[in-house]
């Protein structure tokens, strides 16, 4: 069986990205912080579609958390190993720096970068040992070209894929591969406060994505296609953003 893990799975990107490698043969292992009735409906919809998964709550800012999280399942999963690791998991706290609090740095900084420290960590040795893995970073179009009132986010993003370029060359010899996927203006929850009329005019396809389109490009960085492409960031942003 193969297993992967994905952060921030039981909504918007992360949801799609489940189920969409279930339809790739994975047995997914849904992550979630505390939302359980959405993390449910994620369970639910991998395996209506015929796939399998667990939940495996946790909060992947808390390396306690994760570490206790990830020693169970190892301890439950003898000889197993998890092949694929999407770090998805990702908050806002956008304010204009001169306004920003502490907190809102702070906890937007643990939550999309650190996180990916505590996680990467943890399941590395794993794929090393056995010479193959995947790891799928979820980044942004705010960390590629820094949007106003987003400093932190930007920050941390920017910050995740630099973490992308140097990890894969630590781990190319192995057979790990480390890519990113960054989003531009994608229809899910984080968005839905902003004035799609207004922004999809900045678009060169002029409207939104899909989470659904996201979770493809992840779909192919976790696939065998993909085996000679390590420390990219693919855009999927309607051209708004290269």
């Amino acid at each position: 069986m193969k297993f992967a893990l994905v952060t921030g799975g039981s909504r918007g990107i992360g949801r799609a990205v489940c189920i969409r490698l279930s339809q790739m043969g994975y047995y997914i292992l849904v992550n979630y912080k505390s939302n359980d009735a959405m993390a449910r409906e994620t369970l639910m919809d991998i395996k209506s579609g015929g796939g399998d998964a667990a939940l495996m709550p946790f909060d992947v800012s808390s390396p306690d958390e994760v570490s206790n999280a990830l020693a169970q399942w190892k301890k439950d999963h003898p000889g197993d190993y998890i092949e694929v690791l999407v770090n998805n998991a990702g908050i806002r706290r956008d304010a204009l720096l001169v306004f920003m609090k502490t907190n809102e740095w702070s906890g937007v900084l643990e939550t999309n970068l650190d996180s990916f420290f505590f996680l990467t960590r943890e399941v590395l040795q794993d794929m090393l040992v056995n010479k193959y893995g995947r790891i799928i970073n979820i980044v942004s179009l705010s960390g590629l070209k820094g949007l106003p009132g987003q400093v932190n986010y930007s920050a941390a993003k920017a910050g995740l894929i630099g973490a992308t370029k140097a990890l894969a060359q630590e781990v190319g010899k192995k057979k790990v591969t480390v890519n990113a996927v960054a989003p531009g203006y994608i229809r899910t929850d984080m968005t839905k406060e902003l004035d799609e009329k207004v922004l999809k005019s900045t678009i060169p396809m002029n409207r939104f994505g899909k989470p659904e389109e996201v979770a493809e490009a992840v779909a192919f960085f976790a696939s065998g296609g993909s085996s000679y492409i390590t420390g990219e960031v693919l855009s999927v942003n309607g051209g708004l953003y290269t």
